[in-house]
């Protein structure tokens, strides 16, 4: 079960009432006053020492003056409460007024005793205060650090703005003399509809900038990722950054037509005769006629004479 009490480090605690029957805090009077403050442990060797000094008259000359009472603490061992400074004379009759405490453990050594310094405790008046940790400071200070971090991280990132044109850039800072000149300006004049047309435009460009912002930022991160991806002559299926190939073998190309060359010299075209050799066209069939045919001559061969029959 937790308490909702603050932390002992976060506190302060007075007692006027105390202070006023001890007839004020001076040096046989400041652990006494201490002892009262909920900083005490009552279990400690001070709590101890002065409950018996209470209820046995022989003691009370040690907590008559803080010398014989810090004196008799030296000599037992366990957790006490000695005071480590006393306030620092700044003139004649003058004072800091600031008590330091220390909470502590004392261990019997030869030749000397072994303390452990567990807290520091501050008296200042009336006031007492709990001197917080090295490891609390820190923790502190990082926190502050952290969260001033958290707070400019987040105004710089507000404060950017990118444009296809410009790219990163801040925006300006609001100027105050816009405000000076509007609140000095009469708000009892009535917009007209032109002004409130402006308005709406103006507004409706505003929300369009960011989009078109945005827009072009996701368009140019598609180009940066995919921009090397191409299409072949191979059909391709699947989508950008994952494109499978449907066929692997290699496709005829398509033969383009090319266009005629143009005559410039504005002279009919001759038509080439065809080649008698080559080429051999369909012949006509001859209609008959009524003359006869006339007799083939026969060729003689060279060196022969032709003889009487």
């Amino acid at each position: 079960m937790t308490s909702n009490e603050p932390p002992l480090d976060e506190i302060q605690w007075r007692h006027p009432l105390a202070v006023q029957a001890m007839g004020g805090i001076h040096s046989n009077t400041v652990l006494f006053y201490f002892a009262e403050s909920p900083f005490f442990d009552r279990t400690s060797n001070n709590a101890v020492l002065y409950n018996q000094a209470m209820f046995n008259p022989n003691m009370n000359m040690l907590v008559s003056t803080r010398e014989a009472f810090e004196g008799r603490l030296k000599e037992m061992s366990g957790l006490e409460y000695v005071v480590a400074q006393e306030p620092a004379e700044m003139g004649p009759g003058m004072g800091t007024g600031v008590w330091v405490i220390h909470k502590q453990t004392r261990r019997k050594r030869e030749p000397e005793d072994e303390i452990t310094i567990h807290a520091a405790y501050y008296v200042v008046g009336e006031n007492i205060y709990m001197a917080p940790t090295l490891a609390d400071i820190l923790s502190f200070r990082l926190g502050t650090i952290t969260s001033a971090l958290n707070k400019s991280f987040e105004a710089a990132n507000n404060g950017t703005t990118w444009s296809p044109a410009l790219g990163h850039m801040y925006r300006p800072a609001p100027s105050t003399s816009n405000s000076k000149t509007q609140a000095l300006e009469s708000k009892g004049v009535t917009p007209m509809p032109e002004s409130q047309g402006n308005k709406t435009a103006s507004e409706q460009k505003k929300t369009s900038q960011p989009l078109n912002s945005r827009l072009a930022e996701h368009s140019f991160m598609i180009h940066m990722q995919y921009g090397g991806d191409y299409m072949d002559e191979n059909p391709i299926t699947g989508h950008p950054g994952k494109f499978h190939l449907s066929s692997t073998g290699r496709k005829d190309k398509l033969q383009t037509l090319a266009l005629p060359n143009l005559n410039t010299t504005f002279k009919s075209p001759t038509t080439a005769e065809p080649d008698k050799k080559d080429g051999k066209g369909d012949k006509t069939p001859k209609t008959p006629t009524g003359s006869l045919s006339k007799p083939k001559r026969k060729k003689s061969k060279a060196g022969a004479t032709p003889t009487s029959s």
